[in-house]
């Protein structure tokens, strides 16, 4: 079963309602006050996967940084998994069950541990002139989006600033056309906005997501502070399970 959604399909997942290791490509940490300046070789250049974490404290846990399932389960037009339950989806499921209203207490529990959807975005970064690729939230990928659109017919003539600001879950990330080129560019990166390629190989997504197994899902409940034995685990970990993290990244916001 395949998790990952590509090009123009995952682009349409940004304008759809919704309620609700070992790599081979590697994130480029966009952190806040940080910006680059690129060009958008490919508006389609996205990929849309539903991944877990958790950002903050809370209920004796600890933050889990983004992973995604190796073994994923089937979603609802909603975002729901709805078959092949991952332990977080179980842990979903469980608080899901006892909710009585939207937004209380168990339905935000609920939420903590529901996969949401994250989109990787590759641009030409021209300080280097060699591809990126950053983790941005649904939120922040429209707003990316909504930016490629509106230059579209100049996307082969202008260069962009992307930017991040803000702090933990309020950050927000803005693509903001370079207007004059001959002011506001370097000679350097005038050069590798020239030398940047028409299009991104298709593979450049590959690997690009920290995956978990059901065993390391266990794990990484436990550490989120989720009594695994509520949904049919053992309070203990075994030699299956290990207690390795994702890589940690300050792009991570749930």
């Amino acid at each position: 079963m395949t998790q990952f959604t590509n090009g123009l399909d995952a682009l349409n997942a940004l304008n759809a309602s919704n309620d609700g290791g070992g790599n081979n490509s590697e994130f480029t940490p966009l952190k806040s006050g940080t910006t680059f300046k690129v060009k958008v070789v490919d508006k389609a250049a996205v990929q849309m996967v539903y991944a877990y974490g958790v950002h903050a404290k809370n209920n004796n846990g600890v933050p889990i940084h983004t992973f995604v399932a190796k073994n994923p389960s089937a979603k609802s037009a909603k975002g729901n998994p709805i078959e092949n339950l991952t332990p977080w989806d179980k842990a979903w499921k469980y608080f899901a069950d006892k909710s009585e209203q939207y937004q209380d207490a168990n339905s935000q529990l609920a939420y903590k541990f529901k996969a949401k959807p994250r989109f990787a975005m590759a641009f030409f970064n021209l300080s280097d002139g060699a591809p990126i690729i950053v983790d941005l939230t649904k939120n922040q990928a429209q707003a990316v989006a909504a930016s490629i659109t509106k230059y579209e017919k100049k996307l082969g003539k202008i260069a962009f600033e992307l930017s991040k600001e803000g702090d933990g879950t309020a950050t927000k990330v803005s693509l903001t056309p370079i207007l004059d080129m001959d002011e506001d560019i370097t000679d350097k990166e005038r050069a590798n906005f020239e030398k940047a390629p028409e299009s991104f190989p298709q593979d450049i997504f590959n690997g690009i997501w920290y995956e978990q197994d059901e065993a390391q899902m266990v794990t990484l409940l436990r550490q989120a502070g989720f009594d695994v034995t509520l949904i049919g685990y053992s309070a203990n970990s075994d030699a299956s399970e290990t207690n390795e993290q994702p890589p940690s990244e300050e792009q991570y916001e749930f």
